[in-house]
């Protein structure tokens, strides 16, 4: 399992808690990495965590789990996400804004991919990055699954 833009990790610690067999953890975020590695072994995960851009992992992976940038701060910094996601994993399970639900069906209809929304759910963004300007903020977002 594979999570792209793993930041403190807990998409990736999940998967560990979970039973996923092997877990790496990609982010370029050096405090971020620094907070999954305390969590993984508050949590006594077996996850491997790399520092580096997400082209570093070059192996493919059964599955992809990532809850990229929303592509607010820099446009469309999700899809790249997927792209690689998708050159990757046989099977991605991502999380985006719902406000763009009806882009990313196009986008993935006219990729001829499996696409399909599992959960439609808010999820609390709270202060963690310098361009964050609120203390916490909540958005709606989908869970999607998507297939070669």
């Amino acid at each position: 399992m594979l999570d792209l833009g793993a930041g403190t990790g807990r998409l990736a610690i999940g998967a560990a808690l979970l039973g996923a067999a092997y877990v790496v953890g990609i982010d370029i975020e050096p405090e971020s990495l620094r907070l999954a590695s305390i969590a993984k072994r508050l949590f006594h995960t077996q996850v491997d965590l790399v520092l580096g851009p997400i082209e570093a992992i070059g192996r493919p992976v059964d599955t992809v789990l990532m809850n990229p940038p929303f592509g607010t701060k820099k446009a469309h910094a999700d899809l790249h996400f997927l792209e690689r996601a998708i050159e990757m994993g046989a099977v991605v399970y991502s999380i985006h804004k719902s406000a763009t639900r009806s882009f990313l069906k196009d986008w993935f209809r006219k990729r001829e991919l499996g696409y399909e929304r599992i959960l439609a759910t808010r999820i609390e963004i709270p202060h963690q990055f310098t361009f964050h300007r609120k203390p916490k903020r909540f958005v709606e977002v989908d869970v999607i699954r998507v297939t070669k």
